[in-house]
């Protein structure tokens, strides 16, 4: 199957269909894979998928990704040479590790990876994410206290596991791995752009600030941030 037989590539053309296409937008799950290839050095291509517009709900990004979230990719040299679409940003982190044999360890220490990184996928972003819409979107309107406060609560048990986790560690499973890359961006988000750092008690957590400092040190982490570019 050729690139362009996906109808999403209608919407946004390929510059170069040999490389991998990333269809993003730089939100803490956008920019896991976007940092991810930066960090690997593989080309690619990155559209931006405008929420804004509602391009997540468009026949064409639905095609690629069924629950019209971010990120999804095309990568046109697959497995056995074939294109493979991916959604799911952990599923596209474990695919691009594979895929290079970087940032994902043999052995037990994969598993060691791997279990933080659906402690991410399963905990930190979905209750991070209900942070950010009781603290700074819509639902800090609200005035019953208790959801906002359930939340507070529970980012601060995900935040001292983390912290635990890292006492005399550089990175949250040995080596840096796609858990790292999974991982960091919600907690910048939560600390910088929810602004919930007093409400979530952050700076009390000296390993995780630590830990966040080393991530944003890291020149492709700081190039992923920006990709794709906002309008």
């Amino acid at each position: 199957m050729k690139l362009g037989n996906f109808p999403i590539t209608k919407k946004w053309p390929p510059q170069d269909p040999g490389v991998l296409q990333l269809y993003s937008l730089p939100t803490p799950n956008g920019v896991k894979v976007s940092i991810m290839l930066e960090e690997l050095g593989l080309p690619y291509e990155a559209h931006l998928v405008d929420f804004g517009k509602n391009d997540q709900m468009t026949k064409e990004f639905l095609s690629l990704s069924p629950n019209n979230k971010i990120p999804a990719i095309i990568d046109p040299d697959g497995p056995g040479g074939e294109p493979l679409p991916l959604f799911e940003s952990g599923a596209i982190l474990l695919y691009l590790a594979e895929k290079t044999g970087r940032f994902l360890p043999d052995g037990a220490g994969r598993w060691q990876v791997i279990q933080w990184l659906m402690f991410q996928m399963g905990g930190v972003g979905p209750m991070f994410g209900q942070v950010g819409f009781f603290h700074h979107f819509a639902g800090k309107e609200i005035e019953d206290p208790r959801p906002r406060e359930r939340y507070y609560t529970e980012a601060k048990r995900l935040l001292g596991v983390m912290d635990r986790q890292l006492e005399g560690r550089d990175w949250i499973a040995g080596d840096y791995s796609i858990a790292d890359i999974a991982l960091c961006p919600w907690l910048r988000t939560l600390r910088d752009f929810y602004g919930a750092r007093e409400e979530v008690g952050f700076d009390g957590f000296t390993n995780v600030a630590a830990w966040l400092d080393r991530f944003l040190a890291r020149p492709a982490v700081q190039r992923g941030l920006k990709i794709p570019a906002r309008e």
